[in-house]
C-alpha cells in the first residue's frame, strides 16, 4: 500500500524564520508525527483488515484537507497533523503485520532504519551544497501522478514487476524529498511548518512503503 502525497498551496507565514530554526521546527513536528504512527501501527499491528486500514487513511486524507483550511491557525494545523499521523499508523498497520507475519520483523526495521538514514543524508546533501530541484517540482509531481496511475493499472495488468515498479517510484520520491528541503532551506516558499511537515513526513512514509515493498519482496521470493 502506497500513501498518497497531498502539495499543499503556498500561503504567507505568519513571520519569517531563519532557515535552521525553520528546519529544526520541521523536523521537530516531523519526527514526533512519525513516533505517533510507529505508536499507531503497533498499537494496531493485530488488525488484519485491509478495509479498515484503507478507511483510516481516506479519514486522514480528509484530515489534510482540515490541516490546509486551519494554516492560519497553527496550533489547530498541529493537532490536526498528530490526528493525520496516528490515522496513517492505523492504516498501514495491516501491511505491516503482513509482513511481520510473512517474513518475520527484519524488513520492517531495514525499511524504517534506511528510511531514517536515507532522509538525513539526502538533507544533509541539500545543506551542504546548496542544491536546489525545486524548479523541477513540477515534472516530479507528474511524474508521481502517472506512477500512481501506472500503479493502479498494475493491479489488473502486469506490465512491470512490482520491485521494479517501487525502484521507479522510490526516485520519484527521492528527487521530491531534495525539493522539500531545498524549499525549507530557502525559507519555506511560504509554508509554515507545520505544512512543510506535512510534505517531509509524507516523503518519509511513503519510502519507507516502498523499501518495505523492496526489502519484503526480496524474502517472500
Amino acid at each position: 500500500m502506497m500513501a498518497y502525497r497531498f502539495q499543499v498551496p503556498a500561503k504567507p507565514m505568519a513571520s519569517p524564520v531563519a532557515t535552521h530554526s525553520l528546519l529544526a521546527q520541521v523536523l521537530g513536528i516531523t519526527g514526533f508525527g512519525l513516533c505517533i504512527t510507529a505508536y499507531a501501527a503497533y498499537l494496531f499491528q493485530g488488525l488484519d483488515s485491509f478495509s479498515i486500514g484503507l478507511i483510516a487513511m481516506l479519514i486522514g486524507f480528509g484530515v489534510l484537507f482540515g490541516i490546509n483550511a486551519a494554516r492560519a491557525n497553527e496550533a489547530l494545523a498541529l493537532g490536526l497533523f498528530y490526528l493525520f499521523a496516528f490515522l496513517e499508523g492505523v492504516g498501514i498497520a495491516p501491511t505491516i503485520h503482513n509482513y511481520l507475519q510473512a517474513v518475520g520483523p527484519a524488513p520492517v526495521v531495514n525499511a524504517a532504519l534506511t528510511t531514517g538514514v536515507g532522509m538525513f543524508a539526502l538533507a544533509a546533501i541539500v545543506y551542504t551544497t546548496g542544491l536546489d530541484l525545486r524548479r523541477f517540482s513540477g515534472w516530479l509531481y507528474g511524474a508521481l501522478l502517472v506512477a500512481i496511475l501506472g500503479g493502479i493499472v498494475l493491479l489488473f495488468v502486469h506490465f512491470i514487476q512490482p520491485a521494479t515498479y517501487s525502484w521507479i517510484v522510490l526516485v520519484i520520491f527521492t528527487g521530491l524529498v531534495l525539493v522539500d528541503f531545498a524549499r525549507i532551506r530557502a525559507g519555506g516558499d511560504r509554508l509554515n511548518p507545520v505544512q512543510l511537515a506535512v510534505q517531509i513526513y509524507l516523503d518519509a512514509l511513503n519510502i519507507f512503503l516502498l523499501l518495505l515493498q523492496i526489502f519484503g519482496g526480496r524474502r517472500m521470493a
